[in-house]
């Protein structure tokens, strides 16, 4: 025998249906979940659970999927449910509701897989003021034929027709060029001819486009031509298509009473427990959104900044083009160095003058003969060659002109900013590439404060483990390439190059030998690694959609 039961879930009574029954030794219980009110049609249901039990289903005592779904709809989509067979203009006339609300109900529906919506876009012609009155009156061609039943006068017809000035102009001119009628001191008709089509499709107006006969578009045209007779409208639409869960849903009872919001009232008084609140699926899909943010490549460039400023450093900033006197001269370069060749510098088709001849005399000395502390490079040294101008290869051009602006022996300096080679463009090469500058100049300072800040700085930037491997740079001495170990994928990753800059350079600039700390790292590999890019050209590239999704740099 069915019994029906109201059952206490969480504070909250429900209505269910029960069936016991013996099977060999053991009492089977099985129950229907029927809503939180009883239905109309409780007798059917009552029916309908014999039949469920009779061969076999399994009923549990829970609340099924579509009953959730009912708890949690939103009152316009409860309203919309009953009416999803119809349009969607016959649902705004059923459900009560304006179209905005009935389409946000619709889009709510389809992220809950209850519809799927289809927009579809409609041309419709339809009539504008002039149209409305020639559909009701007839065209002013046809008004000017019919009055014409023998040669007439200018006069007599702009008496008699009763149109304006510009209707009679317009109707003489079209009916002249169609050679319908022949103009002198009197006006004659020549064939006879209505324009009972283009009236009949007047009347047949407004029309979708895609019902029309060539005959009718033809039709069209001409009317467009026309002053305030029929305009070419795009009408948007949506097509609902009713998923299986959707028909589900409009056999529930959705007359549930549920509290949309939890106010001071309700806490107040402590009515809310005995309420039942509507249920929130946070697992469904919504629009994303996208706000504004700073490309990535800057955010990582903001971060590796920020990191420097924190350990004390001052940031050195300077041109992009520069003399190649202090793009590679000034660092104690030769200038038969291979990395000064046109294949590996971007050279600009012009020279500058160097305003700081003092210090091209100490470094041209140098170059040449190392004055009293080396031998140098012995070579005449070309001034000429110094004039020209280069995109700078490296951003140690910025620490050699702040050593020449330095009054104090003492400061910690950084740079970042991109840097350009002459490269043929791949997926591992470009032709510009991000780089981080350091120097410390201290009387104090030795190889092993070097490691010391080059460490910090790559913990910080996410990578635990570093490794220093000796290698030769001309203005540096000692000098090292550094690497960092990538905690994932368990290998070692260049990051760059460090060392102590040669006194050859520092004493042109500095006036004396002071130890000076520097280093240049590539910043490249740490983005690429940190947003896994595997084409360098994606750093710079116009993907709207990519830098949408990119994610923040977070370390």
């Amino acid at each position: 025998m069915v019994y029906r039961k109201q059952v206490k879930i969480k504070g909250q009574l429900y209505w269910y249906l029960f069936h016991t029954f013996r099977d060999k030794d053991k009492f089977i219980k099985k129950a229907k979940y029927i809503g939180r009110n009883l239905p109309s049609n409780i007798n059917q249901i009552e029916k309908e659970f014999l039949k469920e039990v009779k061969f076999g289903k399994i009923t549990k005592l829970m609340v099924s999927k579509e009953d959730k779904l009912v708890e949690s709809l939103h009152p316009l989509e409860r309203r919309v449910i009953p009416y999803l067979g119809l349009d969607v203009k016959d649902i705004v006339k059923k459900a009560e509701l304006s179209e905005v609300e009935i389409l946000r109900a619709l889009q709510w529906l389809e992220n809950k897989e209850v519809v799927t919506l289809k927009k579809e876009s409609k041309e419709i012609i339809r009539l504008l003021k002039n149209g409305e009155e020639y559909k009701k009156r007839g065209l002013p061609e046809t008004k000017f034929l019919k009055v014409l039943d023998k040669p007439r006068t200018m006069k007599w017809m702009m008496e008699k027709s009763g149109l304006d000035k510009d209707e009679l102009h317009f109707s003489l001119g079209l009916l002249k060029k169609k050679g319908l009628i022949e103009l002198g001191s009197e006006i004659k008709r020549l064939k006879k001819e209505n324009f009972k089509d283009i009236e009949e499709f007047l009347k047949s107006l407004p029309k979708n486009f895609e019902d029309l006969n060539d005959k009718e578009k033809k039709i069209m045209e001409e009317l467009k031509q026309r002053k305030e007779i029929i305009e070419v409208d795009l009408k948007k639409g949506v097509e609902v298509s009713v998923t299986p869960l959707g028909k589900e849903l409009m056999k529930k009872n959705l007359d549930v009473n549920l509290i949309e919001n939890l106010t001071p009232n309700l806490l107040a008084k402590g009515s809310w427990k005995s309420k039942k609140f509507r249920r929130y699926d946070v697992s469904l899909n919504v629009p994303k959104i996208y706000p504004g943010k700073r490309h990535f490549v800057n955010q990582a460039v903001d971060y590796a900044k920020r990191i420097w400023m924190d350990m004390g450093f001052e940031e050195m900033d300077g041109q992009i083009i520069n003399t190649s006197f202090w793009n590679f001269d000034a660092l104690f370069q030769p200038q038969d160095h291979p990395a000064r060749d046109m294949q590996d510098s971007i050279f600009l088709d012009k020279k500058e003058e160097i305003k700081e001849k003092e210090m091209m005399k100490k470094v041209k000395e140098m170059h040449e003969t190392g004055g009293k502390i080396s031998k140098g490079w012995q070579y005449d040294w070309d001034e000429e060659k110094a004039k020209k101008l280069v995109m700078r290869t490296h951003t140690t051009v910025l620490s050699a002109q702040t050593l020449a602006k330095l009054k104090e022996k003492r400061g910690k300096f950084f740079a970042i900013g991109r840097n350009f080679r002459n490269e043929a463009v791949d997926w591992s090469h470009g032709f510009e590439f991000n780089q981080t500058e350091g120097i410390v100049v201290d009387p104090d300072a030795n190889f092993r404060h070097l490691l010391g800040y080059l460490k910090e700085f790559i913990k910080k930037m996410g990578f635990p483990k570093a490794r220093f491997r000796p290698a030769y740079f001309p203005y540096t001495e000692p000098s090292i390439e550094i690497d960092v170990f990538h905690p994932t994928r368990k290998t070692w990753i260049e990051l760059g190059g460090a060392g102590i800059f040669r006194p050859e350079m520092v004493v042109p600039l500095l006036g004396e030998n002071v130890p000076v700390l520097a280093w240049g790292l590539g910043l490249g590999r740490i983005i690429m690694d940190y947003y896994d890019i595997h084409d360098i050209r994606e750093l710079y590239k116009n993907d709207i959609k990519q830098l949408r999704e990119m994610k923040t740099w977070l370390r």
